[in-house]
């Protein structure tokens, strides 16, 4: 073989191997595929299939497990793997407070009844539930429901002697002897019911604190009863009732001519309080 065709045969398998190695680095490279993602703990968490109302008491088709991030699973709700009997415990027990469907269920939200009736169920510890009468013209007419906030005013009517000493003018007086009060049925409903958004009742019942309850009492025998309604927007305010309150503003009507003033030192007076 001569020099001439092995020059040439050398000079074309080099030409061939740049081809193919250009030709390999040309092709297009696949994309990475994206890192699976991590898979979430989940726990399993029991809660209201279907809305529970106050009072309701509740049936084991009302609940359902859930899995629930575990991460965000408050210590307060009530986990599978803690109590996996849970649904059987809870069967019978009352609502205290109504349950959103797909809501956590959580023990202070029921009570079991034991047999009592559903008022002292749900009645907070110390508490007392004590009913006055009311009217359209005496209970803000009829809007409060249940759950509202109000205070309690009470109004009396007193005849003063005149100088001669006959019949004067009448004098009514009114104050508020109880504040930021909640109201827990009127009648006997509960809770609004069907979007009912008044409830025209003949009585009210109150929560109320013991001390507070007799104050009631003895009110309901001195005179009229009223329920003022208060905004929701200081539902969540610290309210000071007047049995804890330094001072009352009383309002009082001589004829046609209205009268207010801070009463503070004659309220202790009258009360033993001297001053």
């Amino acid at each position: 073989m001569n020099t001439a065709r092995i020059v040439v045969l050398a000079i074309a398998v080099c030409a061939g191997g740049v081809a193919a190695y250009l030709a390999s680095s040309s092709e297009p490279k696949q994309a990475a595929l994206p890192a699976a993602a991590p898979q979430m703990e989940t726990t399993d968490v029991l809660v209201a299939k279907s809305d529970i109302a106050l009072g309701q008491i509740v049936k084991p088709e009302d609940m359902q497990w859930q899995a629930w991030p575990a991460a965000t699973a408050s210590s307060s709700f009530i986990r599978r793997k803690d109590r996996a009997d849970a649904v059987t415990q809870l069967t019978g027990s009352i609502a205290r407070s109504p349950l959103l469907a797909g809501e956590p269920v959580r023990d202070t939200k029921l009570v079991k009844g034991n047999g009592s009736g559903f008022m002292a169920a749900i009645l907070p510890t110390g508490m007392r539930a004590i009913s006055t009468e009311i009217s359209p013209e005496t209970g803000a007419g009829g809007f409060i429901l249940p759950n509202d906030r109000v205070d309690v005013l009470l109004s009396r009517r007193q005849k003063n002697p005149d100088s001669n000493g006959g019949s004067g003018q009448d004098t009514v007086s009114s104050e508020t002897i109880l504040s930021d009060i909640r109201v827990l049925a009127i009648d006997q409903t509960v809770a609004e019911k069907d979007g009912q958004k008044v409830v025209v009742g003949k009585t009210a019942t109150l929560e109320l604190k013991p001390k507070q309850a007799e104050n009631l009492a003895r009110a309901r025998q001195s005179g009229t009863l009223s329920l003022a309604l208060r905004s929701l927007a200081d539902a969540n305010g610290a309210k000071k009732t007047t049995d804890e309150t330094d001072e009352k503003i009383v309002t009082i009507y001589r004829g046609a001519d209205r009268d207010t003033y801070n009463c503070q030192a004659d309220c202790q007076r009258r009360s033993g309080g001297g001053g």
